[in-house]
């Protein structure tokens, strides 16, 4: 009897410590915020407070650069895209570019509503690029962002 309880509380013992985060709080799995290729920032300028989520650019076929992703103004005001750059380049805009408040703007995908490409651009998958969004009152906004090919979650990613 005397033997089977210390198993017990050896095994008990045992299993609480091999389970446990032994970083705590800061261990840095825990710290993790981005779960895709895209990027992400939230911009608060004068009031101006604009959540861009999941940014990257896919390649196509054609050497052209599509912007993937969404835009949140969480602002109270309505904000609008003005210009989309990327290494020297403007981004051809079609859509709905009015960043109402809690409204998403999203580039590809089914609910798409708007759409951005850079039209023969020779983009080459893997690498990364200064990504420059400008809004009419929150400014330009920069991101570092990876051009991604054409697969998986993005097959169905077109320049037109």
């Amino acid at each position: 009897m005397r033997r089977t309880a210390t198993v017990l509380i050896t095994t008990i013992a045992l299993s609480l410590t091999l389970t446990s985060c032994g970083a705590g709080q800061d261990a840095a799995t825990r710290n993790i915020k981005q779960v895709t290729d895209g990027v992400e920032k939230t911009v608060d300028i004068g009031g101006n407070k604009i959540k861009i989520v999941n940014a990257l650019l896919v390649a196509t076929e054609d050497g052209s650069a599509v912007v993937v992703g969404t835009i949140i103004n969480q602002g109270e005001v309505d904000d609008q895209i003005l210009t989309i750059s990327a290494a020297g380049s403007q981004a051809t805009l079609a859509g709905d570019l009015i960043a109402k408040p809690n409204q998403p703007i999203r580039f590809e995908g089914d609910a798409a509503s708007a759409k951005a490409v850079f039209p023969g651009v020779g983009a080459v998958a893997g690498r990364h690029v200064k990504l420059t969004i400008g809004f009419a009152r929150a400014g330009l906004v920069e991101l570092e962002v990876i051009i991604r090919d054409k697969r998986d979650a993005y097959a169905n990613v077109t320049s037109n």
